[in-house]
């Protein structure tokens, strides 16, 4: 049996959804947004980016890695706050400890697009605040590979061993 970790992620103080991939702040429209990102309640930066990921161990290996994000073993319980296509702030994806809070804050005159997992997408504007962190239920799955099976996986989905001219 093997278990992953999923997000929860608070819209409001009324709403909050789980993710076990990730949540994604990116702009309605092919434009720059601003977003500012706070860690356990200190002010980290203001991002203008395409948009803002926060992932899971499980979705590093998607979304955030194409966005130039870190690989995380499945069963890490760290966060991953990665920026896409950062133009100012910081541009490199963090790597956060599971207790950690990221609060991500829509800047003024700006309109987004929250999205859970790709599933959820729900449209964000100016001044509007989502929390993130480690949920505190698990994902459990049923294991047919030996443990050693994601570094062998990851090798050939990344295109290793293929033979090059």
């Amino acid at each position: 049996m093997a278990t992953r970790s999923y997000l929860i992620c608070q819209l409001c103080s009324d709403k909050s959804f789980h993710a076990l991939n990730d949540v994604v702040l990116r702009s309605v429209a092919v434009r720059l947004v601003n977003i500012e990102a706070e860690i356990d309640g200190t002010a980290l930066t203001t991002y203008r980016a395409d948009g803002v990921i926060v992932a899971t161990a499980t979705g590093s290996t998607s979304y955030s890695l194409a966005s130039g994000g870190p690989i995380l073993h499945p069963q890490s319980k760290e966060i991953v706050l990665q920026p896409v296509s950062c133009h100012l702030g910081l541009s490199h994806a963090l790597v956060l400890p599971p207790q950690s809070t990221v609060d991500l804050k829509v800047a003024l005159k700006e309109k987004v697009i929250l999205s859970i997992d790709g599933q959820v997408e729900l449209p964000l504007s100016d001044g509007q605040n989502i929390r993130v962190k480690l949920s505190p239920h698990i994902a459990r799955f049923l294991r047919i590979h030996e443990p050693t099976y994601f570094y062998s996986s990851l090798w050939q989905k990344l295109g290793g061993g293929r033979n090059e001219i």
